[in-house]
């Protein structure tokens, strides 16, 4: 049961991430690929009605981990105060500039928010780059599973670290390129013209640095965390997401190279899909690796819930999930088909 919570963990976070990571990633091409207040209005068009419905994924996956896993959810949230709340700000901050931006019709005012809009976008993708690179390498997980902080010490991987290190500095410019890559190829979906000609050129060249960053992290992650490639190997889903990402990377390939538009789209979520799962499978049973000592390590198994809560939860949870499952169904097919929701200004919907 432990191990199938934990997978209904990863799920959510991991829907969270390829919803909202195509927002994250249009928004930060926003400059680039629209150079007119018009083309800029067809990118936010593209991004909403849904962004901040992609959010409460978001707000789920933090519910079913304090239920499945709360000692987990204790020492991490302790832990990672300071990051948490940049995220917090960076997620408020990206709400108002996309609802108020357009509220005055001034260039400074829209500049502003402009600025705003593609600034928060693109520090969330580092920042959420960052935490995958801290729950790859580990974090200074003291014997009773606290730990603190600060950005930064000596930018080893070892010892007691801080959030940034050379490791989770080069997850975190992946983690950007991949996202600005993935809001590239949504932008070659749902846009038309200019915008969606310069959003194609750069999928392709994004996508195309992706690959060789790719490469270069998964050697350092064996570099930094030795025992990773064995875990790897004897588990069935690390291979199954090995298929899947081959899977993903042929549809993508000959959906932007055929200009099949929804092939490319359907490749490049199956893609986020199968290397997040895969590096979740990978590191299971550990949830949270110590950089201190290995024997201060927190698994899925020493902190998860009791199996009274367990059960409980076992009930509630599905039908919460087809509630909230049918309403993203609801509003992603009532505004299907649709570049956006027509508006006079670059402000609210």
């Amino acid at each position: 049961m432990i191990a199938a919570w934990y997978g209904i963990v990863s799920f959510m976070l991991i829907v969270y991430v390829t919803l909202d990571g195509r927002n994250f990633g249009a928004r930060m091409l926003h400059w680039f690929v629209a150079r007119t207040p018009e083309e800029r209005r067809q990118v936010v068009a593209a991004i909403g009605p849904l962004w901040s419905w992609h959010e409460v994924w978001l707000v789920g996956f933090g519910g079913t981990l304090l239920v499945a896993f709360p000692r987990l959810m204790a020492s991490a949230f302790a832990g990672y105060y300071l990051a948490l709340f940049l995220i917090l700000w960076c997620l408020i901050l990206r709400g108002i500039s996309l609802e108020v931006g357009g509220h005055i019709d001034d260039r400074l005012w829209q500049g502003f928010w402009d600025f705003v809009f593609v600034f928060v976008n693109f520090l969330l993708a580092i920042l959420f780059g960052v935490a995958a690179g801290n729950v790859a390498r580990g974090v200074p997980l003291e014997p009773d599973g606290r730990f603190s902080m600060t950005f930064f010490t000596d930018f080893r991987t070892s010892g007691r670290v801080g959030l940034l290190d050379w490791y989770t500095v080069s997850i975190a410019i992946f983690a950007a390129v991949l996202l600005a890559a993935h809001g590239a190829t949504y932008l070659t979906l749902k846009t038309e013209g200019a915008v969606h000609d310069r959003s194609r050129a750069f999928a392709k060249v994004l996508w195309a640095a992706a690959a060789p960053l790719f490469l270069a992290i998964s050697i350092a992650s064996c570099a930094v965390r030795p025992e990773l490639p064995a875990q790897a190997i004897a588990n069935l889903f690390c291979w199954l997401g090995l298929a899947a990402i081959a899977a993903s990377i042929f549809a993508l390939i000959s959906g932007l190279t055929t200009g099949r538009e929804m092939r490319a789209f359907v490749g490049s979520n199956l893609l986020l899909v199968a290397l997040l799962a895969t590096g979740g499978a990978a590191i299971f049973p550990v949830m949270l690796h110590s950089t201190l000592a290995p024997e201060n390590s927190l698994s899925a198994y020493s902190v998860a819930a009791s199996p009274t809560a367990l059960r409980i939860a076992s009930i509630w949870w599905p039908v919460a999930f087809v509630l909230a499952t049918a309403y993203f169904v609801f509003i992603s097919r009532r505004y299907a088909g649709k570049v956006g929701v027509k508006r006079d200004t670059q402000g609210s919907y």
